[in-house]
């Protein structure tokens, strides 16, 4: 396959636009946030040690899907082996938790999305026979039938789960679990995923912004039993970070399939303005300039495309005071430790103050006085 010099196949240009841009929107960055991510999110599945959940926080926009999309990838590809054995085995499974029409968390529409993903045959037959709904047909005549109700796809669920026993159940948009009618509520809605993953041993991963930070401390007993996983974004106030950023959108640059580069990289200060550091921000930012480059025929993209699509700036600060919040919710400083330790009964944890440089220590000598040395003696002879 030939490499075009911006790092896609050349033969892409002279695909339909509807090619080229689905190519754009399927190529991922393997950035040094995503990896840290993964790896960490990896591990925990291989190894939960006794969790039943994992908190996967991040501002909207980080890239959590592809995350999501990134793992599910790989436990597929681990899993051929066993496959292979047990036609019943589904190694990953995941379903977005949708947000709600009225003001309570729909949990009916929520197990039947989660069998439809198990491949569950049959879920409008799941029916509870002690409840009756009473209907007209087409010709007026009233009947009586069973009536398909929450808890019996509840029990659909924790069967199919048993049965299919993935190694990892992901709910994407998990925050979503908190749209309630009231707040004394939120317990509850924990508690029932809570039920679910303890009657059938499968380890449950939710995925969503730093809303759900609300469920993260509900009780002792959800918090010994999660694992959080803090997926940042780039920060500019450090050179690393700002590295990566720069790293990040140089490979998108290289990868937007028109016949010029356009040049974004010498504009990387505006995107981070515009994106926050999210990579998932600025993914789709340039998606939408290169559609717009791709309808009108268009050769490269510029600064004045670019703006045309940007965030506005009150946007950008509405969701900067939400990153704001969600960080100093999981940042733990100095007097927290403190704190935890006052309560626990321990002493103050000494504060380590960085090295100094070791002072040289001259001698005091008082001022006129010899230092001591050998003084010559005998008499001098000229042997001339």
């Amino acid at each position: 396959m030939t490499i075009h010099n911006n790092g896609f196949p050349l033969k892409l240009l002279q695909q339909p636009a509807t090619e080229r841009l689905a190519y754009f929107e399927n190529y991922t960055v393997a950035h040094p946030r995503l990896k840290e991510v993964y790896e960490t999110l990896m591990r925990t599945i291989a190894e939960p040690a006794g969790a039943s959940f994992i908190f996967v926080y991040g501002p909207s926009g980080i890239g959590k899907t592809t995350l999501r999309l990134r793992v599910e990838q790989k436990l597929t590809e681990l899993a051929l082996p066993k496959l292979e054995s047990d036609r019943g085995y589904v190694p990953v499974v995941g379903v977005e938790a949708v947000a709600p029409e009225s003001r309570n968390f729909n949990w009916k529409d929520y197990y039947t999305r989660a069998l439809i993903a198990l491949e569950e045959p049959l879920i409008d037959h799941k029916f509870n026979y002690g409840v009756r709904g009473i209907y007209r047909d087409i010709f007026g005549k009233i009947n009586v039938e069973s009536k398909v109700v929450a808890p019996a796809l509840r029990r659909a669920l924790e069967n199919a789960l048993s049965y299919r026993h993935p190694d990892v159940f992901f709910i994407d948009e998990a925050q979503h679990f908190g749209k309630m009618a009231s707040g004394n509520k939120l317990q509850d809605q924990l508690d029932c995923l809570k039920s679910v993953a303890n009657m059938t041993g499968i380890l449950h991963c939710l995925l969503g912004t730093y809303e759900l930070l609300t469920f993260r401390n509900l009780s002792g007993q959800l918090s010994r039993r999660s694992v959080d996983i803090h997926f940042r974004r780039y920060c500019a106030d450090n050179a690393e970070d700002v590295q990566a950023f720069k790293s990040v959108l140089l490979t998108f640059q290289q990868h937007i399939p028109l016949a010029e580069t356009p040049d974004l990289v010498s504009h990387w200060e505006y995107f981070y303005e515009r994106t926050l550091g999210c990579v998932g921000i600025l993914k789709n930012w340039l998606t939408r300039v290169l559609k717009d480059a791709l309808d009108r025929e268009a050769t490269t993209i510029t600064i004045k495309d670019l703006q045309k699509r940007a965030w506005s700036v009150a946007q950008c600060q509405r969701m900067f005071k939400e990153i704001q919040e969600g960080e100093r919710q999981l940042s733990e400083t100095e007097t927290d430790v403190q704190n935890l330790r006052s309560a626990l009964g321990l002493s103050a944890k000494p504060i380590v103050l960085p090295e100094e440089t070791p002072k040289i220590i001259r001698s005091q000598e008082k001022v006129g006085k010899r230092k001591p040395k050998r003084d010559p003696i005998g008499v001098q002879q000229d042997v001339s």
